[in-house]
């Protein structure tokens, strides 16, 4: 049985990410303030004068609710393909995304304030 995919090649699905990137950004408010949070949360954690691996660990941890809200869009953007009525299931396909993005912030407010408490001395991680 054949798949209905094109071949893909590492040019074309760095393409294919990038295309998608940008239509985030372009076409989610909520994406644009990811992507400000994770600009000046980025500027924070390399200006804070703390231990190099401590500001790793915030810079990476960055990372995460902006992974999360691509998959939000992703995940609300197929639930509209599929129906754009309201739909209980469609309701909680989308409501299961935004707690993603919740979960992942507080994740992320939580990471920072274990790196910044062990890296200002109150505590040690070892």
């Amino acid at each position: 049985m054949a798949l209905n995919k094109p071949k893909y090649t590492l040019f074309k699905n760095t393409r294919y990410a990038l295309v998608g990137l940008v239509e985030v950004t372009r076409n989610e408010p909520s994406f644009r303030l990811q992507i400000v949070l994770f600009s000046c949360g980025m500027i924070t954690a390399w200006l804070l004068p703390i231990a190099f691996h401590y500001q790793a660990i915030l810079a990476v941890s960055l990372f995460i609710p902006v992974m999360a809200e691509i998959t939000n869009s992703a995940i609300e953007r197929t639930v509209d393909l599929v129906t754009l009525d309201h739909h209980e299931l469609a309701k909680r396909a989308k409501d299961a995304g935004a707690a993603l993005v919740f979960v992942s912030l507080a994740m992320l407010g939580f990471i920072w304030m274990v790196t910044l408490v062990a890296a200002y001395g109150c505590v040690t991680l070892s």
